[in-house]
């Protein structure tokens, strides 16, 4: 057993059975972009790190969309289908919570896919830790997943990215941006380091949110 609740739940969708439910739903006329969307307009640079990338669906997208994205997760049959889909981009194996690319940052570092939901319990605030290691100093860490009681929350994730030196600039109960009504059941957050142009902008014009 790995420990990940995703690797070591048999049930979850793997691979192109995962991609499948995501056709599906853009053949319906949904847009399954939003994060690419999201992030593609407020990333300060192009290198992007998608972090627990899955099967490639937001890579694949920033990098049509003009972004250097590079893709980590610790699923092997989901790395297999984003290495078919797309042989150019970088693909890592590996754990969040030990992931490392030496003397690399990226201006954007984004847990999209319920990702801090799924990694080994107790190692969120681990995951947060190396993923804020990657943030470039004006660079931005934005995740996204569900709020399940009695598990890692906003309140736990703002006070990690603290110890990390991050500071939370928005949070959103959608990739559209929705509002956050304070005790919403999805979230997405976006926090950066203290003094970066990101902080100074909105400082400057009095905001303590984006």
């Amino acid at each position: 057993m790995s420990g990940s609740r995703w690797t070591d739940d048999p049930s979850v969708p793997r691979g192109a059975t995962y991609d499948d439910r995501f056709a599906l739903l853009e053949a319906g006329g949904t847009d399954v972009h939003g994060e690419a969307s999201l992030i593609t307009e407020l990333s300060p640079g192009r290198r992007v790190l998608d972090a627990g990338c899955g099967t490639g669906r937001v890579a694949i997208e920033l990098d049509r969309r003009g972004l250097a994205p590079v893709g980590v997760d610790l699923d092997p049959a989901m790395l297999a289908s984003a290495r078919s889909k797309a042989p150019h981009l970088e693909w890592h194996e590996a754990d969040l919570t030990t992931f490392e690319l030496p003397g690399r940052t990226f201006d954007t570092v984004v847990l999209a896919g319920n990702v801090l939901i799924f990694v080994a319990p107790g190692t969120e605030h681990a995951a947060i830790g190396r993923c804020a290691a990657l943030v470039a100093t004006n660079g931005i860490l934005v995740s996204g997943f569900q709020v399940r009681r009695r598990r890692f929350g906003p309140v736990e994730l703002d006070e990690t990215a603290a110890d990390h030196g991050l500071t939370l600039l928005h949070r959103w109960s959608t990739w559209d941006r929705a509002p956050w009504p304070g005790d919403g059941t999805y979230q997405v957050s976006v926090h950066a380091f203290g003094g970066s142009s990101a902080v100074n902008a909105w400082a400057a014009e009095g905001k303590t949110s984006w």
